[in-house]
């Protein structure tokens, strides 16, 4: 199970919803006002162009809607075959899916104890790469950061990263991440919170600036499945 605690030890299960929400009160309009040829640009997802993440990303939110998790989901054999569903689809419909499912995906998300927690970190880091696709600011930033951090730390420890004791620029109190064993000192990062959603969910670096010592960015990299 993940859970999201906080740093004060408190577990928020309105955390997922609230970052879905933020999201996409600044995603979608972003979206709404861009050409039909943007859409068709390339994202730093193998394969896949703007449309191809948005069409991902509506699916996977009406899954958690609908309540399909047949056996396979959210594979990437699963993915392509809701991305291929969502291909005679206008963009503008693309984006409907996805309002709807960023507006009604939270309170499912906040009655399963944490286990789907982690599609939100997801949505808000696809997000960031389309973003990032569009040359736009604040990939991978904007104000649902606080509960993307959150959202990581929680994710890092079930999937039994390597300890982290990570300087956020701006942030009073380092952020801990991963699973320690009792025996080895966590690595440390020093930097931007923005970078580091990028190493652990393996997103370009090009342009970062940034001190990791104690780990190498593969031990971090991969979170996002």
């Amino acid at each position: 199970m993940t859970t999201t605690t906080s740093a004060d030890g408190t577990y928020d299960p309105e955390r997922p919803g609230r970052l879905l929400r933020t999201e996409r009160d600044a995603l979608i309009p972003l979206l709404r006002a861009a050409p039909d040829d943007a859409y068709a640009v390339r994202t730093c997802c193998p394969g896949w162009t703007v449309r191809h993440v948005l069409a991902h990303c509506g699916s996977a939110l009406m899954r958690v809607v609908e309540s399909r998790f047949e056996e396979g989901v959210f594979s990437p054999e699963s993915n392509d075959r809701d991305i291929a569903e969502r291909a005679d689809w206008s963009n503008s419909r693309v984006v409907d899916e996805l309002e709807r499912g960023m507006t009604e995906a939270g309170p499912l998300i906040a009655k399963s104890n944490g286990l789907l927690d982690g599609i939100a970190l997801g949505e808000w880091v696809h997000a960031g790469d389309v973003r990032e696709a569009w040359g736009k600011p604040g990939a991978y930033g904007g104000e649902g950061l606080p509960d993307a951090l959150v959202l990581l730390a929680a994710r890092s420890k079930v999937a039994g990263a390597v300890p982290l004791h990570a300087d956020i620029d701006g942030r009073d109190e380092p952020l801990l991440l991963g699973t320690p064993d009792g025996t080895t000192p966590p690595a440390r990062y020093i930097g931007d919170a923005p970078t580091l959603i990028r190493l652990y969910m393996d997103r370009p670096l090009t342009g970062t600036r940034y001190e990791l010592a104690g780990a190498k960015e593969t031990d971090l990299s991969g979170l996002l499945t």
